[in-house]
Protein backbone atom coordinates (compact mmCIF):
# COMPACT_ATOMS: atom_id res chain seq x y z
CA UNK A 1 0.00 0.00 0.00
CA UNK A 2 0.79 3.32 -0.78
CA UNK A 3 -1.09 6.65 0.14
CA UNK A 4 0.50 9.80 -1.07
CA UNK A 5 -2.67 12.13 -0.04
CA UNK A 6 -1.60 11.67 3.79
CA UNK A 7 -3.12 15.03 4.90
CA UNK A 8 -6.57 14.25 2.80
CA UNK A 9 -6.91 10.28 4.39
CA UNK A 10 -5.61 12.08 7.70
CA UNK A 11 -8.46 14.69 7.51
CA UNK A 12 -10.99 11.54 6.99
CA UNK A 13 -9.53 9.24 9.42
CA UNK A 14 -9.62 12.17 11.84
CA UNK A 15 -12.56 12.70 11.64
CA UNK A 16 -14.40 9.49 11.53
CA UNK A 17 -12.52 8.88 14.84
CA UNK A 18 -14.00 11.91 16.94
CA UNK A 19 -17.26 10.28 15.96
CA UNK A 20 -16.29 6.38 16.75
CA UNK A 21 -13.37 5.24 18.28
CA UNK A 22 -13.69 1.95 17.35
CA UNK A 23 -14.62 2.36 13.59
CA UNK A 24 -12.97 0.09 10.70
CA UNK A 25 -12.35 1.75 8.13
CA UNK A 26 -12.08 -0.11 4.27
CA UNK A 27 -9.41 0.67 1.89
CA UNK A 28 -10.46 -0.17 -1.73
CA UNK A 29 -8.41 0.01 -5.03
CA UNK A 30 -10.26 3.49 -7.37
CA UNK A 31 -8.18 3.15 -10.17
CA UNK A 32 -4.84 4.92 -9.58
CA UNK A 33 -6.46 6.19 -5.98
CA UNK A 34 -8.04 4.61 -3.07
CA UNK A 35 -11.33 5.10 -1.57
CA UNK A 36 -11.67 5.46 1.68
CA UNK A 37 -15.39 4.20 3.37
CA UNK A 38 -16.60 3.96 6.43
CA UNK A 39 -20.10 3.81 8.75
CA UNK A 40 -20.83 6.54 10.75
CA UNK A 41 -22.87 6.09 14.25
CA UNK A 42 -26.12 6.89 12.78
CA UNK A 43 -26.11 4.53 10.16
CA UNK A 44 -25.01 6.39 7.04
CA UNK A 45 -22.12 5.16 4.84
CA UNK A 46 -19.22 7.66 3.94
CA UNK A 47 -15.94 7.64 1.48
CA UNK A 48 -13.16 9.99 0.45
CA UNK A 49 -10.59 9.36 -2.65
CA UNK A 50 -7.16 9.91 -1.93
CA UNK A 51 -3.95 9.48 -4.08
CA UNK A 52 -2.26 6.41 -3.09
CA UNK A 53 -2.68 2.94 -4.61
CA UNK A 54 -3.62 -0.66 -2.48
CA UNK A 55 -3.61 -4.10 -3.84
CA UNK A 56 -6.63 -5.31 -2.51
CA UNK A 57 -9.76 -4.71 -0.80
CA UNK A 58 -8.73 -4.25 2.84
CA UNK A 59 -10.35 -3.20 6.08
CA UNK A 60 -8.45 -1.95 9.15
CA UNK A 61 -8.74 -0.49 12.27
CA UNK A 62 -9.41 4.12 11.75
CA UNK A 63 -7.59 5.18 14.65
CA UNK A 64 -4.85 2.61 13.94
CA UNK A 65 -3.83 3.71 10.19
CA UNK A 66 -4.66 7.23 11.75
CA UNK A 67 -1.45 7.00 13.76
CA UNK A 68 0.10 4.95 11.14
CA UNK A 69 -0.05 7.77 8.88
CA UNK A 70 1.20 10.10 11.86
CA UNK A 71 4.36 8.11 12.26
CA UNK A 72 4.89 8.06 8.11
CA UNK A 73 4.62 4.31 8.88
CA UNK A 74 4.51 2.85 5.18
CA UNK A 75 3.42 -0.99 6.65
CA UNK A 76 -0.87 -1.43 7.29
CA UNK A 77 -2.35 -1.97 10.44
CA UNK A 78 -3.30 -5.75 11.14
CA UNK A 79 -6.49 -6.27 8.63
CA UNK A 80 -9.73 -6.96 10.28
CA UNK A 81 -11.82 -7.36 7.15
CA UNK A 82 -14.79 -9.25 9.56
CA UNK A 83 -15.28 -6.47 10.99
CA UNK A 84 -17.02 -4.94 8.21
CA UNK A 85 -20.60 -6.00 8.08
CA UNK A 86 -22.06 -3.29 5.68
CA UNK A 87 -23.19 -3.63 2.11
CA UNK A 88 -22.09 -0.63 -0.52
CA UNK A 89 -23.83 1.16 -2.85
CA UNK A 90 -23.19 -0.22 -6.45
CA UNK A 91 -21.89 2.02 -8.97
CA UNK A 92 -23.20 3.82 -12.02
CA UNK A 93 -24.80 6.66 -9.66
CA UNK A 94 -27.14 9.19 -11.30
CA UNK A 95 -27.05 13.29 -10.41
CA UNK A 96 -30.62 14.09 -9.87
CA UNK A 97 -30.09 17.63 -8.97
CA UNK A 98 -27.36 20.23 -7.22
CA UNK A 99 -27.72 21.86 -4.41
CA UNK A 100 -25.53 25.06 -3.05
CA UNK A 101 -23.27 23.55 -0.34
CA UNK A 102 -24.19 27.12 1.50
CA UNK A 103 -27.83 25.63 1.67
CA UNK A 104 -26.28 21.99 3.18
CA UNK A 105 -24.66 24.33 5.68
CA UNK A 106 -27.42 25.93 6.89
CA UNK A 107 -29.59 22.90 7.43
CA UNK A 108 -26.91 21.29 9.39
CA UNK A 109 -26.38 23.79 11.82
CA UNK A 110 -30.01 24.64 11.86
CA UNK A 111 -30.47 21.05 13.28
CA UNK A 112 -27.34 21.19 15.51
CA UNK A 113 -28.67 24.75 16.96
CA UNK A 114 -32.28 22.51 17.60
CA UNK A 115 -30.32 19.86 19.64
CA UNK A 116 -28.19 21.84 22.02
CA UNK A 117 -31.03 24.25 22.31
CA UNK A 118 -33.57 20.89 23.23
CA UNK A 119 -31.15 19.33 25.38
CA UNK A 120 -29.82 22.27 27.12
CA UNK A 121 -32.92 22.87 28.12
CA UNK A 122 -33.94 20.81 30.86
CA UNK A 123 -34.22 17.66 28.76
CA UNK A 124 -31.26 15.72 31.01
CA UNK A 125 -32.58 12.23 30.23
CA UNK A 126 -30.18 10.53 27.85
CA UNK A 127 -33.51 8.33 26.69
CA UNK A 128 -34.66 11.64 25.87
CA UNK A 129 -31.74 13.19 24.42
CA UNK A 130 -31.66 10.00 22.21
CA UNK A 131 -35.01 10.59 21.06
CA UNK A 132 -34.47 14.21 19.69
CA UNK A 133 -31.39 13.24 18.14
CA UNK A 134 -32.84 9.97 16.40
CA UNK A 135 -35.87 12.06 15.19
CA UNK A 136 -33.98 14.91 13.83
CA UNK A 137 -31.79 13.07 12.16
CA UNK A 138 -34.43 10.95 10.48
CA UNK A 139 -36.08 14.77 9.66
CA UNK A 140 -36.29 15.17 5.73
CA UNK A 141 -34.29 18.43 5.67
CA UNK A 142 -34.66 18.73 1.45
CA UNK A 143 -36.47 17.41 -0.91
CA UNK A 144 -35.44 17.43 -4.86
CA UNK A 145 -37.94 16.89 -7.76
CA UNK A 146 -35.95 15.88 -10.68
CA UNK A 147 -37.39 16.57 -14.60
CA UNK A 148 -38.80 13.17 -14.58
CA UNK A 149 -38.97 10.41 -11.91
CA UNK A 150 -39.80 10.44 -8.07
CA UNK A 151 -38.95 13.07 -6.07
CA UNK A 152 -35.89 12.31 -3.41
CA UNK A 153 -35.37 12.96 0.18
CA UNK A 154 -32.70 14.17 1.76
CA UNK A 155 -32.34 13.37 5.08
CA UNK A 156 -30.71 15.13 8.12
CA UNK A 157 -28.71 12.14 8.31
CA UNK A 158 -27.06 12.89 4.86
CA UNK A 159 -26.71 16.46 5.77
CA UNK A 160 -25.14 16.01 9.10
CA UNK A 161 -22.49 12.94 7.75
CA UNK A 162 -21.64 15.78 5.22
CA UNK A 163 -20.69 18.19 7.75
CA UNK A 164 -19.86 16.66 10.33
CA UNK A 165 -17.13 14.90 8.27
CA UNK A 166 -15.84 18.25 6.60
CA UNK A 167 -16.84 16.93 3.42
CA UNK A 168 -18.70 20.96 2.93
CA UNK A 169 -15.60 22.28 3.08
CA UNK A 170 -15.13 25.76 4.67
CA UNK A 171 -18.17 28.08 5.84
CA UNK A 172 -16.58 31.40 4.58
CA UNK A 173 -15.29 29.62 1.01
CA UNK A 174 -17.31 29.09 -1.78
CA UNK A 175 -16.89 26.29 -3.19
CA UNK A 176 -18.73 23.76 -6.53
CA UNK A 177 -22.15 22.93 -5.59
CA UNK A 178 -22.89 19.31 -3.94
CA UNK A 179 -25.30 16.47 -6.48
CA UNK A 180 -27.58 14.41 -5.07
CA UNK A 181 -27.19 11.04 -6.13
CA UNK A 182 -29.17 8.00 -6.70
CA UNK A 183 -27.94 4.38 -7.18
CA UNK A 184 -30.22 1.40 -6.56
CA UNK A 185 -31.46 1.97 -3.26
CA UNK A 186 -29.37 4.56 -2.19
CA UNK A 187 -29.48 7.79 -2.33
CA UNK A 188 -26.35 10.40 -1.72
CA UNK A 189 -24.68 13.49 -1.09
CA UNK A 190 -21.48 13.95 -3.35
CA UNK A 191 -19.74 17.39 -1.81
CA UNK A 192 -16.37 18.88 -2.67
CA UNK A 193 -14.72 16.20 -0.57
CA UNK A 194 -16.16 13.29 0.15
CA UNK A 195 -19.26 11.56 -0.52
CA UNK A 196 -22.23 10.11 2.03
CA UNK A 197 -24.74 7.48 0.97
CA UNK A 198 -27.94 6.15 2.63
CA UNK A 199 -29.72 2.93 1.74
CA UNK A 200 -33.25 3.50 1.83
CA UNK A 201 -35.86 1.87 4.06
CA UNK A 202 -38.48 -0.17 1.55
CA UNK A 203 -41.48 0.62 1.89
CA UNK A 204 -44.11 -2.49 3.46
CA UNK A 205 -47.30 -2.61 2.84
CA UNK A 206 -49.20 -3.56 6.09
CA UNK A 207 -52.21 -6.06 5.99
CA UNK A 208 -55.18 -6.69 8.89
CA UNK A 209 -54.02 -10.46 9.57
CA UNK A 210 -57.92 -10.77 9.13
CA UNK A 211 -57.44 -10.19 5.64
CA UNK A 212 -54.32 -11.94 4.85
CA UNK A 213 -54.36 -15.47 2.81
CA UNK A 214 -52.60 -16.91 5.15
CA UNK A 215 -54.50 -14.77 8.56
Amino acid sequence: MSLTGIPDAGAFLARLVRLDRSAPVRLRPAGERVALWARLPWDVIVTREVSGTVESDITVSAAELLSHLSRSDPELPARRDTDWRWPLPPGGATVVERVAVAELNQLAAAAAGTLREVTGGGLGRAVGQRAVRDALLDHVALVVTPGQGESVEIPQRLVQATSRMGFLGPDDVEGPDARVLVSGRWVGVSAPYGVAWLQRVKKLTVMPISSHPKG
